[in-house]
């Protein structure tokens, strides 16, 4: 069955490449590379597939039962392309980025199982599928993140224990679904949230999901995880493939297995307005680049949860399409950062510059990504947070609730938000790109712009 090969292949050749010796150094990098290209064909063609499902029962205890179910929608497979995807290209840029570094097999093994659990929480149909892949990811990317500096272990730490907690959320959450409904099976839940135990169970898996993407209050994991992981890591989990997921969950839940209320819809427009303005604000004063370039991965997620808190069909649309949209530009942005680190030895910003002239593709791609996440037309970026505010416009002319004539309030907030996140790349531009070149950079000016001098020992 080809809704396997994105779950069980990449856990199947992770698992193999743990057991490899040490001392063979390019398999492991070879099998992750095959492996996600694999990965990602199979994506395309469950996507040209259409709708497809499959159902095994495993036991059954009185009611509760256990089945392994996969079911491809029109939205999960989608977005099973664009996970397949940036595996296959952070594998790719990870054949020279983690060249000559130690614990390889444990960094290609960790990544496929990430990718692994991903696809899984894309397609599982049953609760406890769901959550066992949803519990994959979280535990590799905290493994993943230990294999960066010696001081990444603490944020590792921080990540996990902050994950895991509100993972106990998706947990109970789910447990009252259960309970409500009788059903594991996600296809088969559609709960209106009028009592307070489906409110309990919507707020706690809203949090859940909110905390996997990265939003306020719920967002310190994103910067502790950035100090010492490698940048493939960044690029591929907290920048791409937990907003994917984190977002998937909130929109299932507030689209499918929940009806909601427009008391509901505020709080997650309250949450996204907040997140925005913020976290902007705050990655407007750092001065290392990693946690400046987390603080707008943070501050991207409110345009998500604020698009899905519309209720409307075009700001839901706009709230999904910016979550694809930032999984590019974003990743673009820490791979460009972790190229700038390999040169340059340095993530803070007072130390860089005059980079434009040594590294001009990475130059380039970095100006575009910031263009598009500041969303100047006519890049992606513009196109969906556009989309975020055609819901906010709609959703206040159309609707007549006390909520919806907050909508200036939301509208100005999205806005000033894409003002300030353009200003603060001019900075990053200017400083790491445009201004001086540090005295220590001059002599790589005639080295090869394509390819990054090496560290010692590596």
């Amino acid at each position: 069955n080809l809704l396997f090969v994105p779950v069980f292949l990449p856990l199947a050749v992770g698992i193999v490449i743990f057991i490899i010796p040490r001392a063979v150094r390019v398999l492991p990098a070879l099998l992750s590379l095959l492996t996600t290209a694999a990965v990602f064909a199979a994506a395309l063609l469950i996507f040209l597939k259409g709708s497809a499902d499959f159902h095994f029962p495993l036991f059954e205890i009185g009611k509760f039962a256990l089945s392994f179910d996969l079911l491809v929608t029109p939205l999960s497979s989608f977005i099973l392309i664009f996970v397949g995807g940036f595996g296959f290209l952070i594998s790719l840029y990870s054949l020279f980025y983690m060249m000559g570094k130690a614990r390889l097999k444990e960094y290609y093994g960790f990544f496929l199982l990430a990718l692994a659990g991903s696809s899984g929480v894309l397609m599982a149909d049953h609760f406890i599928i769901f959550l066992i892949s949803w519990e994959i990811v979280t535990a590799s990317l905290y493994f993943l993140i230990t294999l960066g500096d010696p001081e990444a272990k603490v944020g590792a730490t921080k990540t996990f224990a902050m994950l895991g907690g509100v993972d106990g959320c998706l947990l109970l959450g789910i447990g009252i679904l259960w309970y409500l409904s009788n059903s594991f099976t996600i296809s088969n839940i559609n709960i209106p949230v009028e009592g307070w135990l489906s409110g309990l169970a919507f707020i706690l898996m809203m949090v859940a999901a909110i905390t996997k993407a990265g939003a306020m209050p719920f967002h310190s994991w994103i910067p502790a995880a950035s100090e010492g992981a490698p940048a493939p890591v960044m690029a591929f989990l907290p920048a791409a493939i937990d907003k994917l997921l984190g977002i998937y969950l909130l929109v299932k839940i507030t689209t499918t297995i929940f009806t909601l209320t427009s008391a509901m819809g505020l709080v997650l427009m309250i949450i996204g307005a907040v997140t925005v303005l913020a976290a902007v604000m705050v990655a407007m004063v750092q001065h290392d680049l990693r946690r400046l370039l987390s603080y707008h991965a943070i501050s991207q997620v409110g345009y998500m949860v604020l698009g899905i808190g519309t209720l409307t069909p075009i700001g839901i649309a706009g709230g999904l399409f910016h979550m694809l949209n930032h999984s590019i530009y974003k990743s673009c942005l820490f791979l460009c950062g972790g190229a700038v680190e390999k040169k340059a030895k340095t993530n803070e910003l007072a130390e860089l510059g005059g980079l434009a002239r040594v590294m001009p593709v990475t130059f380039t791609a970095c100006l575009i990504a910031a263009l598009a996440i500041s969303g100047v037309p006519p890049l992606n970026g513009f196109v969906s947070k556009w989309m975020v505010y055609q819901g906010i416009i709609q959703m206040g002319l159309l609707q007549s609730t006390g909520v919806a004539k907050l909508w200036p309030i939301w509208l100005v907030a999205a806005m000033f938000g894409s003002a300030l996140t353009l200003a603060s790349f001019v900075k990053i531009i200017h400083s790491i790109f445009l201004s001086r070149l540090p005295n220590e950079l001059k002599d790589t000016s005639k080295r090869n712009p394509g390819r990054p001098k090496k560290t010692e020992g590596e």
